[in-house]
């Protein structure tokens, strides 16, 4: 029995060592195979190579010349902004903020990073996304300079490639040369140099470590982080640099504690900004250029919306904000858009001052609008079946525990569905909110492109959500152009030097998301609002509709308006929010909205605001089966043939 178990073992141990060895086998030979598959692709791939050459303009940066939509030139940009800059000739902090955050093993790798790639696809896996890139800096820089940004196998191999040729070729000092001059880092901005002085009005020599931190954090998204566009958003970003230093050993807890504490922030100086107009517009056309383009070395001529007389007239009027009244009333800053009711921006002023505060208020500000949201909330009304001659109550009222106050606490008592949209009552915007639905509310503002987040709260009907400027206008804009969903834009056409085409507009825009009578009802109650409500100040001798909106303790007054041509806002307050000196919608920001429109509009002809062809059905929008169906698509959805959106154009995301 022991025999011939050990006959059996002594049968298995020969049958073990063969499995084994011929698993050892095929895996070399497949490793064999793959290392030769792996070759043929550098090979087919590194014969394709471009040709290195381009590093010998590697410091150049193009010039952006805008003109308005009539083909004038509004503006020139260039070379002017940076000259090329060497690492030992920069503070130790910018270099080291940008190794630190972008490639921490730059200076001991040998141009790809293994442990950096495992630990991003690690993270990607775990999250189930794309959160953290591989790339070092040499192949960021192989990229920059002679590939495309196209997520394709070729590149990346190519990429590998270029990057071993650079490390062959250049020092680690050249190489971080070379990505700090050619890196693109927002708002038009070519290298550290060249954002230096966009930002901060100084030479990349200069910089402190704050805003070393918050250029080398630009980097990850420059359009997207550019503290022309999003100050905020910069700021942090440059505190995860600062925490990215300490965990290098650039600098310590304490250091980074006193710049996080003094950030840096926007500075111009006032020399050349004053000559060159619209240059809070020019700044949101460059930020979104990349979207178009990508990273370009070309010189480009962009064809935008702009009217230039228009631009003209809006930073005019712009000015009275500077003066002794406005000081009295206590506003401190302001903005103004004007659009065609298509969404193409005709004027924008972001502030009183460009050389003072980069920062556009017409984009990038929050505000609530206060009663400049019932529009949304008189909309949705119409829709459920109220008529504008429908009676209602002007009254105190509670609900939920919070009880709503009309300004001076005047009440009217019985008053018609369009008087109270005209003499601007809370009671009634809040009764008829809550007769309709908040989300029914809600669900109209997204189909307007009001798409910030806003409270479930009987406070919503009074604008106590928060919105941009830009949006709130395009709002405005669709109750202008009967009905259709509006994207606001500033680009038509993109061109090179040479006069190739390299980008055209064909966005379609959204769709219907109001019905037309529905929209001409509300016109004829704004039109109302002006004639004879709280919009009395902003009559300009034409047709026109708009709306007045306070919000609380006086901390934003804004008047928007339309006529068949152009639709305009206006926004007056604080940047900190605090009080001005009881200025309402109806005062300040309607003058100045009505000195713009006056001037807008001086040759046009004068046109009756847009009203549609046929009747209303009879029924209640609520009992009629279409309506139900509009109702069931969802707000913001397309529903006209041939009119939806292609979001593969960056067209019809240009004002998101």
């Amino acid at each position: 029995m022991n025999k011939a178990a050990g006959d059996g073992r002594a049968w298995q141990e020969p049958a073990r060592r063969g499995w084994i060895a011929r698993l050892l086998y095929w895996l070399i030979v497949l490793a064999v195979w793959g290392v030769i598959a792996i070759m043929g692709v550098i090979v087919w791939y590194a014969y394709d190579l471009p040709p290195v050459d381009k590093l010998s303009a590697i410091q150049r940066k193009p010039s952006l010349t805008l003109l308005d939509y009539k083909g004038r030139e509004i503006a020139r940009f260039g070379d002017v902004y940076g000259e090329p800059v060497q690492v030992n000739r920069l503070p130790k902090h910018l270099p080291h903020a940008v190794v630190a955050t972008e490639d921490r093993r730059f200076y001991s790798h040998f141009g790809v990073d293994p442990i950096g790639l495992s630990r991003a696809m690690l993270t990607n896996l775990f999250a189930g996304r794309i959160v953290q890139g591989g790339s070092t800096i040499s192949q960021q820089l192989a990229k920059n300079v002679f590939l495309t940004h196209q997520r394709t196998l070729k590149r990346k191999v190519q990429e590998f490639l270029l990057a071993l040729w650079l490390e062959a070729n250049f020092s680690k000092d050249q190489i971080l040369t070379l990505y700090l001059n050619r890196v693109y880092l927002g708002a038009g901005a070519y290298g550290v140099d060249a954002a230096a002085r966009r930002y901060f009005n100084k030479p990349a020599a200069k910089v402190n470590l704050a805003e070393a931190a918050m250029l080398a954090g630009l980097l990850k998204a420059p359009s997207r982080l550019a503290p022309t566009r999003n100050l905020k958003a910069a700021r942090t970003r440059a505190a995860v640099v600062l925490n990215n230093m300490v965990a290098a050993g650039y600098i310590d807890e304490g250091t980074a504690k006193g710049a996080k504490a003094k950030p840096a922030g926007l500075r111009r100086g006032p020399v050349g900004v004053s000559r060159q107009p619209a240059r809070y517009f020019a700044d949101w056309v460059m930020d979104r250029l990349t979207d178009y383009l990508g990273p370009t070395e070309r010189n480009l001529v962009i064809r935008t919306t702009l009217d230039r007389d228009m631009q003209a007239a809006a930073e005019v009027a712009m000015q009275r904000i500077g003066g002794p009244s406005a000081r009295k009333q206590k506003i401190g800053q302001g903005a103004l858009l004007a659009m065609t009711p298509r969404g193409a921006v005709r004027a924008m002023t972001g502030g009183k001052n460009y050389g003072k505060s980069q920062y556009n208020r017409a984009t990038q500000a929050r505000r609530q609008p206060g009663s400049a949201f019932k529009p949304v909330v008189f909309l949705t009304g119409l829709e459920a079946g109220i008529r504008p001659d429908a009676m209602f109550m002007d009254k105190p009222i509670t609900v939920d525990g919070w009880s709503p106050k009309n300004y001076a606490g005047k009440y009217r008592g019985k008053v018609s569905y369009t008087d109270a949209l005209a003499y601007s009552s809370n009671s009634i915007a809040v009764q008829v909110q809550e007769k309709v639905g908040r989300n029914e509310v809600a669900a109209t503002a997204r189909r307007l492109g009001l798409t910030s987040a806003n409270p479930r709260h009987p406070s919503m009907a009074l604008g106590a959500g928060e919105t941009s400027l830009l949006r709130l206008t395009a709002a405005y804009a669709t109750f202008a152009n009967q009905g259709y969903g509006v994207l606001p834009h500033g680009i038509l056409e993109v061109r090179d030097g040479k006069g190739n085409i390299l980008y055209r507009r064909r966005g379609s825009g959204r769709g219907e998301v109001a019905r037309p009578w529905h929209v001409a009802e509300m016109s004829r109650m704004l039109e109302i609002t002006i004639q004879r409500g709280t919009g009395r100040n902003a009559r300009i001798g034409r047709p026109a509709a708009g709306k007045t909106g306070t919000s609380q303790d006086y901390r934003d007054a804004w008047f928007l308006g339309y006529t068949n041509q152009l639709a305009a806002g206006v926004w007056l307050g604080n940047d900190n929010g605090a009080p001005m000196n009881r200025v309402t919608g109806g005062g300040a920001p309607a003058r100045l909205w009505r000195d713009f429109m006056k001037a807008a509009h001086k040759g046009l002809p004068v046109k009756t605001l847009s009203r549609p062809g046929g009747k209303p059905p009879t029924a209640r929008p609520s009992e009629n089966l279409l309506d139900k169906l509009w109702r069931s698509l969802g707000p913001g959805r397309d529903v006209q043939p041939g009119q939806g959106r292609d979001l593969n154009d960056p067209a019809n995301r240009e004002g998101q």
